[in-house]
């Protein structure tokens, strides 16, 4: 098992923010832009944990040299059931450097769009505030 799906499995944001490399780029279903950086991605990923709910991992995908990922899920957002893949990449020290999100159908899609802009301050300050605060 993937160390980043047991740390999301045990709900451990210290594990998964460990995982991430500080130059970590996220890459959103549901923003046109990505989003770069630790402190970033990490608050963006415990904003999702307080969106889904009955998230679980279904499958494991791994590339032969270990470095490219595929973990695919499935949760609720609201009402609407969702099916998506964490395509994770790792940098040579093993930490994730590249996250990429892919969710279906649209109208799940749109819900957590909904979902996470309406946290998104939130989210933000966060960041902003481990940014800071590790600086």
């Amino acid at each position: 098992m993937h160390p980043f799906r047991k740390a999301v499995e045990a709900g451990d944001h210290d594990a998964i923010r460990a995982l991430l490399a500080e130059d970590v780029v996220f890459t959103s279903p549901v923003a046109f832009k990505p989003y770069p950086g630790r402190s970033i991605t990490a608050a963006i990923l415990r904003g999702v944990d307080r969106v889904f709910s009955d998230f679980r991992y279904v499958r494991e995908i791994s590339s032969a040299d270990g470095r490219d990922h595929a973990l695919v899920f499935e949760a609720r957002v609201g009402e609407r059931r969702i099916n998506g893949c964490d395509f994770l990449h790792m940098n040579e020290d093993g930490l994730i450097d590249d996250f990429v999100v892919m969710v279906r159908p649209l109208s799940a899609a749109t819900a957590l769009a909904e979902a996470m802009g309406a946290r998104f301050e939130r989210i933000a300050q966060e960041a902003a505030e481990e940014a800071t605060g590790r600086a």
